[in-house]
């Protein structure tokens, strides 16, 4: 491979990588802003909304890295089973098996000497055999080992950054509630669309279509945060 390319290559963010990042930054940000403007709604006291979201941003954290960790290791433990019992069902049903690599290729066009050449080849190394097998019968990715814990650290601190850009205004606004709510829609808008925009960028899409879109649905969240407070305060 091109020394080029392969630089290029190590710098494209992993999936997992760009998942975890996005899980983690935009329920933070979405959930903070939620309680913010919700408590906005609801009373007049920055240090009320200090408290709530910096305890919120602990226990939110937490339990986010948690589902990261959970996940990611049950689609592992997943992963290594169907290993399991792909090289089982090669030793005991190889025509089966060999039919299926087959039926795979061919609805792929490939026909006649063609199909029957790649067959032969997948077919005779086992290692090729199981991971065709588990990318394009199962659909499986492998997970590596440490994957779970690498999730579980970041969509912790994504979710931990995530919540500190709709919360920082307030610790520069003194007593005043309004603007640091303001403050924080604005900075939470930029932000959603920001990450919107990396998504599109690395992947497929339009960059303005996914930022907005992930504008909408954050800050949709914080509206109905807001809703739930003026009811609470009016009550």
């Amino acid at each position: 491979m091109d020394p080029n390319q392969a630089m290029e290559r190590a710098s494209h963010p992993k999936p997992g990588v760009l998942s975890d990042f996005i899980l983690g930054s935009q329920d933070g940000i979405v959930n903070v802003l939620g309680i913010i403007l919700g408590l906005s709604a609801a009373t007049r006291d920055v240090r009320i909304i200090l408290v709530a979201t910096l305890a919120a941003l602990g226990a939110e954290s937490i339990a986010m890295g948690a589902v990261a960790y959970t996940s990611t290791r049950a689609r592992r433990r997943l992963y290594l089973s169907q290993v399991v019992q792909e090289r089982r069902e090669m030793q005991e049903v190889p025509q089966t098996e060999r039919d299926e690599v087959r039926e795979i290729l061919a609805g792929w066009g490939y026909k006649d000497a063609d199909l029957e050449e790649i067959v032969e080849r997948i077919c005779r190394n086992p290692t090729a055999e199981l991971e065709f097998m588990m990318s394009f019968e199962l659909k499986l990715s492998p997970v590596e080992a440490g994957a779970p814990r690498a999730s579980a650290f970041l969509v912790g601190t994504a979710t931990v950054v995530g919540h500190f850009i709709p919360l920082s205004p307030f610790f520069f606004v003194g007593s005043d509630v309004l603007l640091g709510a303001v403050l924080a829609v604005l900075l939470s808008g930029v932000a959603l669309f920001g990450i919107g925009w990396y998504e599109a960028k690395i992947t497929v899409g339009s960059w303005w279509r996914e930022g907005l879109e992930m504008l909408v649905i954050g800050l949709a969240g914080g509206v109905a945060g807001y809703v739930i407070g003026r009811l609470v305060g009016a009550a």
